[in-house]
């Protein structure tokens, strides 16, 4: 831990950072969500599917969609196979493989209410059956339409994080930088972003986390467009001041991000969280240009494989010790 920082606790520390001091591991997630378990309820009462099936990747959605989907018919096949296939008129009998398959099928068709006539059911259980397999059908396609709309209508910003923050020469001094770019084509307006850092301490034989608020040079810009690099100047108002790369390295800190914009179509205010913990943080470096002129130089072109683009950087030798 860097020397000279403990005096600076009680003067700067605080508590509204919505994480306890006693709160382990990482507290935001790559994914922007906090890293939190939940105990003492029940799994039904403690997750929320509504919000589970919105925030999961588009491939896996489909995924999820496609296997129960097959699921709940091969279900369904088997009911009305054991139930007896004589009981459904226009089955091929020629062999059990044959029947099953149009078995499944007759259940695909009652499950979508699509029907198509070929076979039917006979007798009381398997129309029972039938009539209730159509009206899960229903349900099932009304709750799934009610969460493609949901995935497709939320407000998100759809903002890309570098994976890693520098310790940058800057002003004659150093600076926590990070990046983040809009990588769709929604217009973002009034963006502003708070900075917080978690920093891990030993004192008196018990660790803890102190909480601090990070200034930036720039918390607020009026378009988002292009990439921004968001500033924190280590100086005499930094917790940072004084730390050279081995605190930077064997320091348990977490850089917690919260960016805030208006979404001009969406016509909504669009939140979005990441954090960088300490091995995140790459020490004499500077990111690399990742916007550039076009051919033609009637148009900018931003690149977003650059984001994580960096290169080695010589680093003052002031030591911010002295002016605290």
């Amino acid at each position: 831990m860097a020397k000279g920082f403990r005096k600076r606790i009680s003067q700067e520390n605080t508590e509204n950072s919505g994480f306890g001091n006693r709160a382990s591991g990482r507290f935001i997630n790559k994914d922007g969500l906090p890293n939190v378990r939940r105990r003492g309820i029940n799994v039904f009462n403690r997750l929320s599917w509504y919000h589970t099936m919105l925030n999961l990747s588009s491939f896996r959605f489909i995924t999820y969609l496609v296997v129960m989907y097959i699921l709940i018919n091969l279900i369904f096949a088997f009911i009305y196979y054991l139930i007896g296939v004589e009981h459904l008129t226009g089955i091929d009998k020629s062999d059990p493989m044959n029947e099953f398959i149009d078995v499944f099928f007759f259940s695909s068709q009652t499950f979508t209410t699509v029907g198509y006539g070929r076979i039917a059911p006979v007798g009381f259980m398997a129309s029972l059956v039938a009539t209730f397999e159509a009206f899960l059908g229903l349900l099932t396609f009304a709750i799934a339409t009610g969460l493609f709309y949901g995935r497709f209508s939320r407000p998100r910003a759809y903002l890309r994080f570098s994976d890693i923050a520098v310790i940058a020469p800057f002003q004659d001094v150093t600076a926590l930088m990070f990046r983040l770019a809009p990588y769709k084509n929604n217009a973002l307006t009034d963006a502003d972003v708070t900075l917080s850092t978690a920093i891990e301490i030993n004192e008196e034989g018990t660790t803890k986390n102190n909480f601090y608020r990070l200034e930036t040079q720039l918390s607020k810009i009026n378009t988002l467009s292009l990439n921004w690099t968001v500033v924190h100047k280590i100086d005499e108002k930094s917790p940072f001041v004084g730390f050279s790369a081995d605190d930077f390295k064997n320091t348990n800190i977490e850089i917690i991000v919260h960016v805030r914009a208006f979404d001009e179509v969406f016509s909504n205010t669009v939140v979005q969280r990441a954090s960088y913990v300490s091995k995140e943080i790459i020490y004499g470096a500077k990111f690399s240009p990742m916007y550039y002129p076009d051919e033609e130089k009637d148009s900018t072109v931003l690149d977003l494989d650059k984001i994580n683009e960096y290169q080695k950087a010589e680093l003052p030798a002031f030591n911010m010790e002295r002016s605290s």
